[in-house]
């Protein structure tokens, strides 16, 4: 039997395994520490409208997960090490920018810089922890599956320590967030600079554009890249509808930090038993589930825009029943998610395949966040509808491919 991963057993785990985690929780701490906050920094700080927040929002996400194929590839050929470092260096330039800028092109080269920097560290460490987990899994140790499920909840512990380290820094100007935040990735950067293996046995690749060509030829996981894309635009709206929600609730933003613990909560208590649970019954299962519930979560939302609740009910609930019903769905799909990329890109080029998976991902938020930011307002049901309905649209693409008597999708 695997041993099972709880946050006590991150000591027994080989030291590359252990800094990838730390440095996962340091990176999530600065990163929550200031982007849950942005929103209500450019509308209520800079004045922007809704439809630019939408659009620098998703121009962050898009810089994000858009650029991670050219992480991954640049992972596959130079190795995590150099990789993970120059994402350290580029976030701390960002997080300067938006500390020193109240401009919007000011503000869009500082989210550039800061997504483009998770773009780079980001399939570093993911790639770094698939060979790792690879490694455990073949010498009897925990799965690789359910080491992508405690690298989840160690994350979560630092997206914990971010909203509220951000909510009690809400009393000072936004740039001092910034620095504090520019300040915990260069922690990051000592860390790795000092401890990172120069060589921990992923394989370096002739080329980056093998890694990109390996992907286009890749049919079965560019409709696996697809169908998973929606997941990423539903969590994106964490930043970007829930804060809505919120103002149709209660007239305020101020819970805002209080739903990212929620969300935390939710993630350290249940990720790794999901996970788990999810790996016995399979992709084929556990995939179009977790989708199927996270739309749910959306169409809870809905159903409060279109049917108020009565008095007895707190302000609150529809609010936080999304963060909770959301963060199940995502703790279904997303390790399973993450252990099929590997087989899919035939264990080559894996950092490129993850990559393209965020990138996939990127450019759904991009267009995605720009048409919900049109479309929302404060008690507005069709965004929560829509959202809804793609999700579902999504879980039976994937109970669909899954199920394909020649090459299935999750075999």
């Amino acid at each position: 039997m695997p041993t099972r991963p709880k946050l006590r057993a991150v000591r027994t785990l080989p030291p590359p395994v252990r800094l990838f985690l730390l440095s996962q929780l340091a990176f999530n701490v600065g990163f929550y520490l200031v982007v849950p906050f942005l929103a209500a920094h450019l509308s209520s700080g800079l004045g922007l409208a809704g439809w630019v927040v939408g659009i620098v929002l998703g121009v962050r996400t898009f810089s994000q997960q858009g650029l991670f194929l050219v992480g991954g590839a640049l992972t596959d050929r130079f190795g995590v090490r150099p990789v993970l470092l120059t994402g350290c260096l580029v976030r701390i330039a960002g997080f300067c920018t938006l500390a020193a800028t109240t401009s919007l092109p000011g503000v869009l080269a500082g989210t550039v810089l800061t997504g483009f920097a998770a773009a780079l560290f980001s399939p570093a460490v993911e790639t770094g922890l698939a060979h790792e987990g690879r490694r455990l899994e073949d010498g009897g140790g925990i799965t690789r599956a359910e080491l992508f499920a405690l690298d989840d909840v160690v994350g979560k512990v630092g997206s914990l320590v971010g909203p509220v380290l951000g909510a009690v820094l809400l009393a000072v100007e936004f740039r001092t967030t910034c620095l504090v935040a520019a300040g915990i990735f260069g922690l990051v950067l000592v860390l790795n600079a000092r401890w990172a293996p120069r060589d921990h046995g992923t394989v370096r690749e002739t080329s980056v554009s093998a890694g990109w060509s390996a992907v286009l030829r890749n049919r079965r996981f560019l409709l696996f890249a697809a169908l998973y894309s929606t997941l990423l635009l539903a969590y994106n709206q964490m930043y970007l509808a829930l804060p809505v929600e919120l103002e149709r609730a209660t007239g305020s933003q101020d819970a805002l930090g209080l739903m990212f613990v929620l969300a935390a909560v939710v993630t350290v208590t249940a990720q790794v038993p999901l996970a788990r649970w999810a790996r016995r019954r399979g992709a084929a299962t556990a995939l179009p589930l977790g989708f199927a519930v996270s739309a749910l979560a959306f169409g809870l939302v809905a159903a409060a825009t279109f049917a108020p609740a009565p008095g007895w009910v707190p302000a609150l609930a529809p609010a936080a029943a999304f963060v909770v019903v959301l963060h199940l769905g995502s703790a279904l799909a997303g390790p399973v998610a993450r252990d099929l990329v590997p087989p899919l890109a035939g264990e080559r080029y894996v950092g490129a395949h993850y990559g393209a998976l965020a990138s996939g991902g990127g450019l759904a938020v991009l267009l995605g966040s720009t048409a919900v930011g049109a479309l929302l307002e404060p008690g507005a049901g069709l965004p929560w509808l829509l959202l809804t309905a793609l999700l579902l649209a999504s879980a039976a693409g994937l109970a669909l491919a899954s199920r394909r008597p020649a090459r299935p999708l999750t075999g």
